[in-house]
């Protein structure tokens, strides 16, 4: 498949816009329903680079459209389509929004990201390195770089708008959204991890870890919300290359990440801009993803 040109920022006269994220921009489109654009911006270290990756935002609307269905048999998610030409005539009209957009349910978001960890790596290894738990969970000693742990952990954390996400323990998490809340999402994230990380290593990726957002219907229903294991909310390993002790290659944009720490940047705004050969890499990755969970090539239609 021809990337197209690529899509650092969209616009919709016709409709309003609510938020520009890092990698989406948001827009109401009636009382009940939000349009969600993914764009080819990719962060790194909370800040946007100025390079694109060219497709990056329609693989990451088709990768989350296949686990929305997929995952439909665990738990209700927000997604209503993300066939453009089902979508209202405001949206319709703007081509360049095909592939890389989701008509979804207006929700009342939960202030959390929802993080499961099956293997020890990021923050999670750091902090075992330094105290031997991770968010409140004491782990067995001897552990490596990278580790496969017994049984996945959920670790939850804030959900900063600016800034870092701080990880935070289970009293804090129900502290936030109430005790009751807290026990249904770590439940329904866990069944997720579970029943995604035993399909995607059929299909030989490893999923380390990743992060879930949810939100309240108006009905009262918890609904699995944004984006749905992707490699921007996820670490994604190849399993036949798979080995504990050090950092694993990946396809995600931990690629970037390594990139940019080879440089003499302070990891503060503006962000340097990527080489083309880098930018083509990550795009390579994130293709390569979709291609993998879900034998498919990348179509826009």
């Amino acid at each position: 498949m021809t990337a197209i040109q690529p899509v650092l920022d969209s616009s919709i006269p016709e409709l309003s816009l609510l938020h520009r994220g890092k990698v989406r921009d948001v827009y109401a489109v009636d009382d009940n329903r939000l349009l969600l654009v993914a764009t080819d911006r990719i962060s790194a270290f909370d800040c946007i680079l100025p390079t694109p990756i060219n497709d990056k935002g329609v693989v990451l609307t088709a990768l989350s459209t296949f686990w929305f269905s997929f995952l439909s048999k665990v738990t209700p998610n927000h997604m209503i389509t993300a066939d453009l030409d089902e979508m209202p005539e405001a949206i319709r009209i703007h081509p360049e929004l095909r592939g890389r957009s989701m008509l979804v349910k207006r929700t009342e978001v939960f202030p959390v990201e929802c993080v499961v960890r099956g293997y020890l790596e990021g923050s999670g290894w750091k902090d075992y390195q330094a105290t031997g738990t991770v968010c409140g969970h004491s782990l067995p000693r001897g552990l490596v770089q990278c580790d496969r742990l017994l049984t996945p952990i959920f670790t939850p954390s804030t959900k900063a708008h600016a800034g870092h996400d701080e990880n935070i323990n289970q009293l804090e998490f129900a502290k936030i959204v109430g005790r009751e809340t807290a026990a249904k999402l770590k439940s329904i994230s866990l069944a997720i991890y579970n029943e995604a990380r035993d399909y995607a290593l059929s299909r030989g990726i490893i999923i380390s870890d990743t992060k879930f957002e949810f939100g309240l219907d108006r009905d009262g229903n918890i609904l699995l919300i944004d984006e749905v294991l992707t490699p921007d909310s996820s670490r994604f390993w190849n399993a036949a290359t798979y080995e504990p002790g050090h950092p694993q290659p990946s396809f995600d944009k931990q690629f970037v990440r390594e990139y940019l720490e080879t440089l003499d940047w302070d990891k503060q705004p503006p962000a340097p801009p990527l080489p083309d050969t880098i930018a083509a890499a990550t795009a390579q990755r994130y293709l390569k993803a979709f291609e993998l969970i879900t034998g498919n090539e990348l179509s826009r239609d």
